[in-house]
């Protein structure tokens, strides 16, 4: 790829990108969120036209308008959301679109046999018969590394392959890969934002910053904080320090909690624990345990059908979102978009939602219209202009829809909403989930600072190296039961591990 810029309203995704892939490689591609390295793969996989540059295949320049282009080229892209079709088997997704025939009909047995070969080449095993909405995640991971394969890439591009995995399936992923590009014909693209990842798969990482390339070196001769420092422009801390805070009272008391999902099965089973002021409480299980459910009723968005929840002493057991943020719970939604903003909403409206019809942000009209609230536009705006600066919110207008947003900005935007109300209580569900190394140290040390001043915050991740390196204490979840509590230092990752899949 030489010189390929991409141009969107008010932003340059790419510009004028030179990037090569070299036949048998793992080549990383490293950034921050918004530093274009899915919009460069995009390209490359034809979801989106370039706007200058040219891309060559084996040395001849082609032209990808569409993934059929790629696809017809032995370019295979794995999506972070997978694309299988629900309904259909596992065989029948693989073959979609390369359906193998003898005569008019389908040859199911050559297919099976292909696939089956396949599989047990790259150590790529699955059933080819099940369904995919009863897969794990590193299954359908699976299925569609297989489905890339069968329809013939050579260049294999996975975008954020491991935010979904469980560290013995990562560890399962990198070898498959390893086993793929070891054959020296396919070539690997990686997109990550977990470094080691990178320094543990790679021959080559490319660094990508604001669209530009900041250099590409071989792996070998880089630490985790050389790539850093190229991907931010600054030294990153890694490690916070652990220091010990001072317990206070219990804030939120959960007790034999149950509730249903939304299909009416009892997925919250007799759930019961306690957060203190000063303490990060950790909750490990994988996705599906009861974690969503448990987070929705705490928060007031799902009715519990058994058990209590008391925050300060007082019940609040099904209480509405307003009441509970009037007792001094702020809430950061794994959906950021969905429940964290209003995306056609400017920033500045953002930063005062749930709030805009208070005091500062509104006073009362004068006779006859007492009953209704006008918003102080100059209060607003100052206010959201010290919240933009002070959380370091990359952005050329508070007036710009917060839907516009790169996600490391957006969770700056709910952070600095909720943290500027002083909640006691703060519920932060997945809150560095898919953020670059950049904006999850920003939001881990901010996190870690509420803490210290003697919040109370529960904390929700499926990432076991953030769970240890943030909790003083963590709750094991599995099949919607709480099976562990224990001291954070206690414990290894690969205990937590074993605990959330079930196996001890």
């Amino acid at each position: 790829m030489r010189g390929i810029t991409k141009r969107f309203p008010e932003v340059v995704a790419n510009d004028h990108v030179d990037f090569d892939l070299r036949r048998g490689e793992i080549h990383s591609i490293l950034g921050e969120n918004g530093a274009g390295k899915t919009t460069l793969m995009n390209i490359l996989y034809g979801l989106y036209r370039l706007d200058e540059g040219e891309i060559r295949v084996n040395g001849q320049r082609v032209s990808i308008g569409a993934p059929k282009d790629a696809i017809d080229l032995g370019i295979g892209m794995i999506h972070q959301s997978f694309t299988l079709v629900a309904g259909l088997t596992v065989l029948d997704n693989i073959i979609l679109g390369r359906e193998p025939t003898r005569g008019p009909f389908l040859d199911r047995e050559r297919a099976d046999r292909e696939i089956i070969e396949l599989g047990e080449r790259f150590k790529l095993k699955v059933d080819l018969e099940a369904r995919p909405e009863r897969l794990s995640a590193s299954g359908k991971q699976k299925v569609e590394i297989l489905k890339a394969l069968y329809q013939g890439a050579k260049v294999l591009i996975m975008d954020e392959p491991t935010s979904v995995l469980l560290p013995q399936e990562k560890e399962e992923l990198m070898r498959a890969l390893k086993e793929i590009a070891g054959e020296g014909f396919i070539s690997v693209i990686f997109i990550t934002h977990k470094l080691p990842e990178a320094l543990e798969i790679s021959d080559r990482i490319t660094i990508l910053r604001r669209g530009r390339v900041v250099d590409t070196i071989n792996a070998g001769d880089v630490d985790v904080k050389d790539l850093a420092r190229m991907m931010v422009g600054r030294d990153v801390l890694f490690d916070i320090e652990r220091a010990e805070s001072e317990k206070g009272e219990r804030f939120l008391e959960v007790e034999g909690l149950e509730a249903f999902d939304d299909t009416g099965v009892r997925t919250l089973k007799g759930v019961s624990f306690e957060v203190r002021g000063g303490e990060i409480l950790g909750i490990a299980g994988v996705s599906g345990n009861g974690q969503e459910e448990l987070i929705d009723v705490i928060v007031g968005l799902r009715k519990a059908s058994a058990g209590k929840v008391f925050i300060n002493g007082g019940d609040a057991t099904n209480l509405s979102p307003q009441d509970l943020r009037a007792l001094g719970v702020g809430y950061i939604p794994e959906d950021r978009m969905g429940r964290g903003v209003m995306p056609e909403l400017s920033i500045k409206e953002n930063l005062i939602l749930g709030t805009h019809s208070q005091k500062p942000f509104a006073n009362r009209g004068p006779l006859p219209f007492e009953n209704m609230w006008f918003t102080d536009q100059n209060h607003v705006y100052e206010y959201a202009k010290r919240l933009v600066e002070e959380y370091n919110i990359d952005t050329p207008s508070i007036e710009k829809p917060a839907g516009k947003l790169s996600g490391g900005n957006l969770q700056k935007l709910i952070l600095a909403r909720e943290f500027s109300r002083d909640p006691q209580l703060l519920i932060a569900d997945k809150p560095t989930s898919g953020l670059d190394i950049g904006s999850q140290e920003f939001i881990r040390r901010k996190l870690r600072g509420k803490r210290d001043e003697g919040k109370a915050i529960l904390l929700i991740s499926e990432d076991l190296d953030e769970v240890l390196g943030m909790s003083d204490r963590i709750v094991i979840m599995y099949e919607g039961r709480v099976v562990n509590v224990v001291q954070a230092e206690r414990i290894s990752k690969e205990e937590i591990g074993e605990m959330i899949t079930g196996l001890r």
